[in-house]
């Protein structure tokens, strides 16, 4: 993100908020010590002259995904500061230190706010180095950069340069919500995969199977109907040709004979 200079004339608007006042406002209010009594109004009078300007630069970065009531405020909270830390003193006019100071509020909160998922900070920077660096040697090569380009520009390795490009895939994430049909019926979420609870089970069957093995042929496939089949007694009964009592009593033999296996 680049900021081009900015004059004082350009962005104070006209009026009650002109060049001149805001400008007398600011020198008034650096030139009252801390603690004065007059000083909070005046403070107050010099951040709403000023405000212009807060909103100038905010549009600057209107577009990009961000919307512009909040790029305001981020840039307001910048003017606010700007003002709290200026020192006439250093020689430097207000506007010359408060555009920085704003430009890097709105930076932060670019790099801070806007990431699908959360990366280390030092890969959000290299991610902006390296789209300027793109976007440079586009322009004076004539031909899209390769990572090994992007690498001696930056003075960084081409690992750093491919981590760096790895990492700006967070900064965009896709809506579950998104259709992935070509009717539009289905979504993005819908095509996930859900929790799996035979996982849960699975050493719970393979210790089943030795014990299983100890039960004759009817009693088995009686566990299974009951188990895995979900079958009731008397279902079970049905099927095999028996009373529910009878396979009442076969089931709890088997069940016996199977806890002794496993105890085993």
């Amino acid at each position: 993100m680049t900021v081009a200079v900015v004059s004082t004339a350009n962005v104070v608007e006209a009026g009650e908020a002109s060049t001149d006042r805001a400008s007398e406002l600011i020198a008034a209010l650096a030139a009252l010590p801390d603690g004065h009594p007059s000083r909070p109004v005046l403070r107050e009078r010099t951040i709403e002259a000023w405000m212009p300007l807060a909103r100038h630069l905010a549009n600057r970065y209107a577009g990009r995904g961000e919307p512009s009531d909040d790029l305001f405020q981020v840039a307001s909270v910048g003017l606010i500061k700007a003002v709290d830390r200026f020192d006439a003193g250093r020689g430097v006019d207000f506007a010359g230190f408060a555009i920085p100071t704003i430009v890097g509020e709105l930076k932060r909160h670019f790099r801070d706010r806007t990431w699908s998922i959360r990366v280390p900070r030092r890969l959000q920077e290299l991610r902006l180095a390296i789209t300027g660096a793109n976007s440079t040697l586009t322009h004076s090569l004539g031909r899209a950069p390769t990572v090994a380009d992007i690498a001696e520009y930056l003075d960084v390795s081409e690992e750093e340069v491919l981590e760096g490009l790895e990492g700006a895939r967070a900064y965009n994430a896709t809506s579950l919500s998104t259709p992935v049909s070509a009717d539009g019926t289905t979504e993005l979420g819908e095509t996930l995969g859900g929790e799996d609870r035979e996982f849960e089970v699975a050493e719970a069957r393979v210790a089943l199977g030795p014990a299983m093995a100890v039960l004759d042929e009817r009693e088995q496939q009686i566990v299974t109907l009951r188990f895995f089949g979900n079958l009731t007694q008397s279902q079970i009964a049905e099927q095999i040709g028996v009373s529910q009592m009878h396979v009442s009593r076969l089931l709890a033999k088997a069940l016996v004979r199977m806890r002794e296996q496993l105890d085993a």
